[in-house]
């Protein structure tokens, strides 16, 4: 999983799952950090990765999130966002499998 992988390089994982964070709990256990929202997670975090396309992610409050992350950088493994305004809006974004 991305969070194991993650885990192995000794990342600090901050999560938010609205739907299946008691799972990832049972899974996971205490070796990431569990948030209420999905703006918690951002809290001194080097980057912002989506990895489920839940409504609380389709349409975020970039400004803020620009605001809250250490670096601007978005890895977006569901293609939710345009990478085009999200470039202009100087962050560094990477759309996991999406065409260049």
């Amino acid at each position: 999983s991305i969070i194991n992988a993650l885990l192995d390089e000794k990342a600090k994982i901050r999560a938010f799952d609205p739907v299946a964070i008691a799972n990832t709990q049972n899974i996971i256990g205490n070796k990431i950090t569990y948030c209420n929202t999905n703006y918690e997670t951002l809290e001194g975090a080097d980057a912002l990765i989506v990895v489920t396309e839940w409504n609380e992610f389709k349409h975020p409050d970039f400004n803020r999130i620009k605001a809250t992350l250490k670096t601007p950088v978005i890895f977006d493994g569901r293609n939710l966002y345009n990478p085009k305004e999200l470039r202009d809006k100087g962050f560094v974004y990477y759309g996991i499998g999406r065409k260049s």
